[in-house]
């Protein structure tokens, strides 16, 4: 300590004080905190809200949460007003407790209203105590407790929240110019515009003096509004501007805006990469959508291939975060084996989670994976319930899919009366219902057979372009159930849902072409479509195409390619295919062994 110094200490207390300020002013740290403590231990309340401060930012002496708020407490039990409030505000952030010493600095109340922070890790708010510093603080006419207190009651627990008197809070401290209650105030206007449209241009007039002062969310939320026109002229270049800003500051929300602008080239030059960085640093800060972005960007790919397991790591970053469409979108990674090991139970998982956060189409996702047997009961027993409950509450969806699981026993033991009823009311709107209704009304469970509405209510599917419809219809055709027989009509329908993808129809065009029915044979157009099905695992297509070129019934022969398709066939349990596989030339139907060459000796190379 300087000569100076030491005859200020030794003077008075107010004089250390005095001389400690004009040091702090100056930026000598070191040299001011001494004198701050001879000051506060001689108790002046002032040197002992400002030894707060110094244990609390490590100005001049080592950071000390424990001695920050020893010394702050005592200051505001003397009724210092700022003491008050930002004790209330490290009780906010749960680093306010006196029997804990941890390095690092403590934010002032401005800090609760730039990024909604987090408690201090380890530690939990302590929003009773808080409520009582900040009334304190504010009943003594700190603007700032004022603002700090209606963010407690904005944000704070349940029990505790009282929006009429936060805003009524918020505009005294903005009146009083400042910049938290400002930026709070017009937050609060800002909610009211839903009802009151008007309010608009107010709200943004004090959202614009907290960015004037240079609140960083106060910027992010000019320039969401300067990208709307909401209360303010449009400018998307201006609106970049404020996320700009903010984003340098570290706004997460506004580093994924700026990220976004740039991708897009929306108010500024296109700039993909700089774009990906400020989404990527969004993202680490904890912004699930941009999380999510970034996880979009490595599953399209651009200049160079999509990069699943990479786009994996954001998507996980964004579901833990609560983001429903990406915890989906993992699922369905975990599902395909795209970046990562298949596994349907983490699959399940994901859908689960996304499905609890009000996704709906992870619903069918889980409700998939239930029907294939690869989820666990508790999943099956789950999905039955939320089809349940929102086919109660009319989804014509929910309605379907809830008689799916009564239908099959899924969740539930199966109840076919009850599943026909709810297909029934679903297939006023649901095409796949008014398929499985068709079916049930054909094959008589939980209601009377009757062919003729079954055949009506698959018509119905099917000319929605439904291809197991279209397929099953066209069985019907084929078999005049239910109606004339049409085999010019059922060709038609097994074409489309053929074309559509689905084996089965393809397998029927080849039996039809194939001769025997009420249209021209056609059996290179037949030898076509059992390949066709042979080739996507339809065991009786790989039999019939066998079968053709066992017996040059389309006009080539080929025993070799033959009875690998019978021995497809046979694999797959059909005992004809045996027979068929019996009657090739015995020196195709057992090949002659070869003997194994010497040890030693060389194997030609095979194709």
């Amino acid at each position: 300590m300087k000569v100076g110094d030491r005859v200020a200490g030794w003077l008075s207390p107010s004089s250390a004080l005095k001389r400690a300020l004009q040091l702090s002013a100056a930026g000598e740290a070191a040299r001011a905190f001494p004198l701050y403590a001879r000051a506060a231990q001689s108790g002046l309340t002032d040197a002992e809200y400002r030894t707060a401060r110094c244990y609390l930012e490590g100005a001049g002496v080592p950071p000390s949460q424990a001695e920050g708020v020893r010394w702050l407490l005592r200051a505001a039990n003397k009724d210092h007003v700022e003491a008050q409030s930002l004790l209330a505000a490290l009780y906010v952030h749960g680093i306010a407790a006196p029997d804990q010493d941890a390095k690092g600095s403590a934010r002032p109340a401005a800090g609760l209203f730039e990024a909604r922070a987090k408690p201090a890790s380890g530690h939990q708010p302590d929003f009773t105590a808080a409520l009582s510093w900040a009334r304190r603080a504010a009943a003594a006419g700190s603007a700032d407790g004022q603002a700090l207190l209606a963010y407690i009651l904005t944000s704070g627990p349940e029990a505790l929240r009282d929006l009429p008197e936060a805003e009524r809070l918020y505009e005294k401290s903005a009146a009083a110019k400042c910049p938290q209650g400002a930026l709070g105030y017009g937050m609060a206007l800002l909610r009211r515009t839903h009802t009151e449209p008007e309010l608009a241009s107010r709200a943004a007039r004090f959202i614009a003096e907290a960015a004037e002062a240079g609140l960083p969310t106060g910027h992010y939320l000019l320039g969401v509004m300067t990208e709307r026109a909401m209360g303010v002229p449009g400018d998307p270049a201006k609106a970049v501007e404020h996320y700009q800003f903010a984003a340098e500051k570290g706004l997460s929300v506004a580093q994924a805006r700026y990220g976004l602008a740039l991708m897009e080239g929306n108010g500024v030059k296109r700039d993909p990469v700089h774009g990906e960085s400020w989404l990527r640093r969004a993202a680490l800060g904890g912004d699930a959508e941009a999380a999510a972005l970034v996880g979009d960007l490595y599953t399209k790919g651009g200049a160079l291939p999509p990069n699943y397991a990479e786009a994996a790591i954001w998507y996980l970053r964004a579901a833990e975060a609560g983001h429903a469409a990406e915890a989906r979108a993992l699922g369905m990674l975990y599902l395909t084996g795209a970046g990562m090991p298949r596994d349907a139970e983490e699959a399940a998982r994901w859908f689960r989670r996304s499905a609890e956060a009000g996704d709906q189409a992870a619903n069918a996702d889980l409700a998939n994976l239930v029907m294939a047997g690869a989820a666990g009961p508790e999943d099956a027993v789950r999905t039955r319930q939320w089809f349940e409950k929102a086919a109660e509450e009319g989804d014509l969806l929910a309605a379907f899919n809830f008689g799916v699981c009564l239908a099959e026993g899924v969740g539930v033991e199966r109840d076919d009366r009850r599943a026909a009823e709810w297909l029934r009311k679903a297939a006023e709107g649901v095409v796949n219902a008014r398929y499985w209704y068709g079916r049930m009304l054909a094959e008589g469970r939980g209601v009377e057979p009757d062919l003729v509405a079954a055949r009506d209510w698959i018509s119905r599917a099917a000319s929605a372009g439904m291809a197991d419809a279209q397929v099953a219809l066209g069985e019907m055709m084929v078999n005049a159930k239910g109606g004339p027989r049409d085999h010019a009509g059922a060709l038609a329908l097994f074409d489309q849902a053929a074309k559509a993808g689905h084996v089965g129809a393809m397998f029927a065009l080849g039996a039809l072409y194939g001769g025997g029915h009420d249209v021209a044979v056609d059996r290179p157009a037949a030898l076509r479509w059992f390949r066709a099905a042979a080739e996507r695992g339809h065991g009786r297509a790989q039999m019939m195409l066998g079968r053709y070129l066992a017996r040059g019934l389309a006009g080539t022969v080929d025993p070799l390619e033959a009875k690998l398709w019978l021995e497809r066939a046979m694999a797959q349990g059909l005992a004809e295919a045996r027979q068929d596989l019996a009657t090739l030339p015995i020196a195709i139907a057992e090949p002659p062994k070869v003997a194994a060459p010497p040890i030693g000796e060389p194997q030609a190379a095979t194709q």
